[in-house]
């Protein structure tokens, strides 16, 4: 089976983050410039809304119990080690790819079930949520590196030959 367009562009979206945190030291990564978030919170919270979507939702298993509650959206602050919320996101990431790996066209219309009530978005929606997700926090790490003093960071989006643009069938 192909993999989906959408699918590939979140896979394309995370090699995105890794390569514009490149180089992010442990100090840098947990520094905050307010009202903006420290990197690593930006990584963890990444993992978070995957884990949400694709792992509770999607597959009904929990395996980062406590991100939520560390970086969730509208969680007081925090500054989490690097290494941990980098560990959190290859986990969480990886268990996704099962899941995202099987989706198609008519997949992505359907609708998953929270409290025996289906979730307001799409899947596809919610797809298309978590891609537009990571463009904002890389896009917003980007400033933050900047503000830091780093240099030669990314310019620009990388090498999209991998996923280009393909029709639906």
């Amino acid at each position: 089976m192909q993999t989906h367009l959408l699918v590939s562009q979140l896979r394309f979206a995370r090699r995105e983050l890794v390569r514009a945190l490149k180089g992010v030291s442990k100090e840098d990564a947990v520094r905050r410039i307010q009202p903006m978030n420290c990197i690593s919170w930006m990584v963890g919270h990444l993992a978070n809304q995957e884990h949400f979507y694709w792992v509770v939702l999607a597959q009904q298993k929990v395996i980062a119990p406590d991100l939520y509650q560390l970086v969730g959206y509208g969680r007081p602050a925090s500054t989490p080690p690097l290494i941990e919320m980098w560990a959190e996101w290859k986990k969480v990431t990886a268990a996704a790819d099962g899941f995202l790996s099987t989706l198609t066209p008519a997949i992505m219309q359907t609708h998953f079930q929270r409290k025996e009530k289906p979730v307001d978005e799409s899947i596809g929606t919610l797809l298309m949520r978590n891609i537009f997700h990571y463009w904002y926090h890389i896009g917003e790490a980007s400033a933050v590196r900047q503000m830091l003093g780093h240099t030669k960071l990314p310019e620009f989006v990388g090498n999209m030959d991998k996923v280009p643009y393909t029709p639906e069938a």
